[in-house]
């Protein structure tokens, strides 16, 4: 069972490159979507083997451990490039609320959060805890990866990384020292009413209709 996801794939002496993306995207509700894709090479026999007992890689035990009734799996998705020798894992699925993800054993001291901020404003916050690596991955051979959509004006982050509302933040482990927060504050975007174009197009069918319906009577 995989009580966390990095907890013991470091205990093992393994010259692999080992990297994690996360891509979360959040709606005006709370509610939103995550992508998770991390994957490692291994360059020995040793390092296949060990892999094939790690459950990060096995699929049944992927869904097992991202199942809860605070989300909803949508795909999950393990295999093998033998062309580059790395094994993947892929996990998506919804959240009716980015807070309830901390309920998941995975995201367990993870502290994923939206607050009120001042002004009508919103603060997310998501805390990546620290690494052990045990005998000592070199720094370089893992990377972090996470990006969130967040649905406002960006005025405030500590993101590697910005375009508009798509917020980057990468890493290596020595980075990460002890833990590290990523963090925006946004001015959610407002609710737009039903452009008039809509209606144009609505009254333009409605009348190309009467008018068939006419034309058709009088024959």
């Amino acid at each position: 069972m995989i009580k966390n996801i990095f907890a013991f794939i470091f205990l093992i002496t393994l010259s692999s490159c080992l990297n994690y993306t996360q891509i979360t995207t959040i709606k005006l509700d709370g509610s939103g979507n995550m992508f998770i894709h991390y994957w490692m090479q291994w360059t020995s026999t040793k390092d296949s083997i060990i892999v094939e007992q790690l459950g990060l890689f096995d699929k049944d035990s992927v869904y097992k451990e991202f199942t809860s009734q605070y989300n909803n799996i949508t795909n999950v998705e393990v295999y093998r490039d033998f062309n580059d020798s790395t094994i993947h894992s892929k996990i998506e699925f919804q959240f009716s609320s980015l807070d309830s993800l901390n309920s998941i054993q995975v995201f367990r001291d993870s502290k994923l959060s939206i607050k009120d901020g001042e002004k009508n404003t919103k603060i997310f916050s998501q805390f990546i805890k620290p690494i052990a690596t045990g005998f000592g991955i070199e720094n370089s051979k893992f990377s972090l990866t996470y990006i969130y959509y967040l649905p406002g004006e960006i005025l405030n982050h500590n993101a590697t990384e910005i375009e508009r509302n798509k917020l980057i933040w990468k890493y290596n482990l020595s980075e990460i020292g002890s833990g590290k927060f990523v963090t925006a504050t946004y001015r959610p975007f407002k609710l737009k009413e039903t452009p008039d174009w809509i209606y144009i197009s609505a009254l333009f069918v409605l009348v190309i209709v009467v008018i068939y319906l006419f034309n058709k009577r009088l024959k």
